[in-house]
């Protein structure tokens, strides 16, 4: 070929190259096939999405139209986004748990829901709802060495993690409250009825103080099914406002996390502690009916409208920030709130 040749052909390739270059600039969520990295956007921090009440239901095909939106946008809110793990608040199965390790609803309703890309390979940090103890707990529990990734050593626990490249540690507890306060009625509503074995909900909660004393961690956060405040069906847990929250204050915790409630409500205390209620994975109730006994001025969210079709709460947390966005199926911001370190 002749020099004009190699020029011409030369000149024609860098121009297909510029076309492809301004082409996949507008494609970036098509292109790209791997899985978002939390740190690729240089910001140090630790990413996790809170979920509650995705349960599904107790017959063929064991899920809800809401579960399986919820599941499909908390895939690609860890593949925008990020995710080191997923919190579940409890009511993991409706509505009486599983019978066994080997229950279908293991696979039906957890496994091949939330089987998006992004989401194969994080880790579900479990804790049990109301529904779980109506059957089999210690199956919950077991399934932990059967699932790569559904990790629930005990009925409560401890988790630390370290927010990477910084020594900024994030505390979580997690609480089962129906130990502590006792089981409850969903369609009679009303509180729980009182603590089954109260010698096993007073060893939990000396736990929990022995925890609360040595925490020395930027951010403490504590999990539970129950709500400590919530205006909608259940309202406050009158068990959990006598014996948790004075700890949670006397403690200077970040902030408590919960489902129970099948809405979203963000909620925040004079003394700046967040309550992140968010038990939309499955059901949706526009219930307000306890807003008079919720403190005036703590309720900040609520979203309880059926046509949301599910939400979820997302993390993010940083050396400087804790950043709590909700999240609606279809991908829409709700609502986007912050809370800040502790003064240790």
């Amino acid at each position: 070929m002749s020099p004009v040749g190699n020029s011409r052909a030369m000149e024609w390739i860098r121009h297909i190259m510029e076309k492809l270059v301004v082409l996949l600039a507008f494609l970036p969520c098509v292109s790209m096939k791997t899985v978002w990295s939390p740190q690729q956007d240089g910001d140090p921090s630790l990413r996790f999405a809170v979920i509650g009440d995705w349960g599904g239901l107790p017959l063929p095909p064991y899920t809800t139209e809401q579960e399986l939106l919820v599941a499909d946008e908390l895939a690609n809110t860890a593949s925008k986004w990020g995710a080191d793990f997923i919190l579940s608040v409890g009511d993991n199965f409706y509505y009486d748990g599983v019978k066994n390790v080997t229950d279908i609803r293991f696979k039906a309703t957890f496994e091949n829901v939330f089987d998006g890309e992004s989401l194969r390979h994080v880790p579900w940090y479990v804790l049990a709802g109301n529904h779980d103890h109506n059957g089999n707990i210690t199956a919950q529990v077991a399934y932990t060495n059967v699932s790569s990734r559904w990790i629930y050593p005990d009925l409560y626990y401890d988790l630390s993690f370290k927010i990477p490249s910084t020594n900024v540690t994030v505390r979580l507890l997690m609480l089962d409250t129906v130990v502590l306060c006792g089981n409850s009625d969903d369609f009679v509503g009303g509180q729980p009825l009182g603590a089954a074995n109260v010698k096993l909900a007073e060893k939990q909660l000396n736990w929990l103080v022995e925890k609360l004393q040595t925490s020395k961690d930027e951010y403490l956060l504590v999990a539970g099914h129950y709500p400590v405040w919530s205006i909608a069906e259940h309202g406050p847990t009158s068990c959990l406002v006598q014996h948790v929250e004075p700890l949670l204050k006397k403690y200077r915790v970040t902030a408590y996390l919960c489902g129970h409630d099948h809405n979203m409500q963000y909620l925040q205390d004079n003394s700046g502690i967040g309550y992140v209620l968010s038990g939309a994975g499955n059901f949706m109730e526009n219930s307000r009916k306890h807003e008079e006994k919720v403190p005036e001025g703590y309720l900040r969210f609520f979203q309880g409208e059926k046509e949301t079709m599910g939400s979820f709460a997302y993390m993010k947390i940083t050396p400087k920030e804790m950043k709590i966005t909700y999240v609606k199926s279809g991908g829409k911001s709700l609502f986007q709130t912050t809370l800040y370190p502790r003064d240790l």
